[in-house]
């Protein structure tokens, strides 16, 4: 009997230790919630920071400002952080169409400037006095935009920020080796071999430029291409120099 009611006093005591228990753990676990509990996400706020300009936008307010002539340095300050991307593109793009002997070597100079520095992973684009002062004047710089704009307009609905790796530091030093290799070629007097090169380096510039990486996944495959088709062009105009220099050598 006596054994029976200790049995039922201890069953007691353990079922009201269970019960103060429960009470314990539902404190703890509301008291975490409260103090630990992930913070909300802020609302958008006239606070909130803008987001950047595109490509056109900035060149469109460039075009307008009220000034006699358009500095290179201008440029350079209106891009800031993209300034990289955007003088490559202003001396890549004209190459894509056929230019006067001579053309591409006066815009492949400025390029080779420009993609050493960005190959060497400066964070800011530094031009020498005699470039930066280059300019053209007002009109002749609308001119340029207005036939640009409309290209613009077209490639940006195409173009947003995506794939941010391979804009990164490392993957902009690559871009940077690559169309420094591509300016040497459009250095280079090769009948109709600035096109690819071009557009290569110009693709590069834009994905600089907006941040997007599914851009410089093309330009890397023109940038192929354009390696693939300069050896093929060289293999065949040795070829050519060889047969040219046997013919004559079968004369004598």
């Amino acid at each position: 009997m006596i054994a029976r009611t200790q049995r039922l006093a201890d069953w007691h005591f353990l079922r009201h230790l269970g019960r103060d228990l429960d009470h314990v753990l539902a404190i703890c676990n509301f008291a975490m919630n409260k103090t630990f509990a992930p913070p909300r996400p802020p609302l958008l706020s006239d606070d909130a920071p803008p987001s950047r300009k595109r490509f056109s936008e900035i060149l469109k307010d460039l075009g307008e400002r009220d000034q006699d002539r358009v500095y290179v340095d201008d440029i350079l300050k209106a891009f800031g952080d993209r300034a990289f991307g955007a003088l490559m593109l202003f001396f890549a793009a004209p190459n894509m169409i056929p230019l006067p002997p001579g053309s591409s070597a006066i815009l492949g100079l400025p390029l080779l400037f420009i993609t050493a520095q960005l190959m060497m992973g400066r964070s800011v684009l530094w031009m020498p006095g005699v470039i930066a002062r280059r300019s053209l004047t007002q009109v002749a710089f609308r001119n340029i935009v207005s036939r640009l704009l409309p290209w613009l307009y077209k490639v940006e609905r195409i173009l947003k920020p995506r794939l941010p790796q391979l804009v990164g530091d490392i993957s902009g030093r690559a871009i940077g080796a690559a169309s420094f290799v591509l300016a040497v070629v459009l250095f280079l007097p090769i009948p109709l071999g600035n096109m690819l090169p071009g557009l290569a380096v110009s693709l590069f510039a834009l994905g600089l430029v907006e941040r997007d990486g599914v851009a410089v996944i093309f330009g890397w495959i023109t940038a192929f291409a354009s390696v693939a088709a300069l050896a093929l062009v060289s293999a065949a105009l040795l070829a050519a120099a060889t047969a040219f220099v046997d013919y004559f050598r079968s004369y004598f």
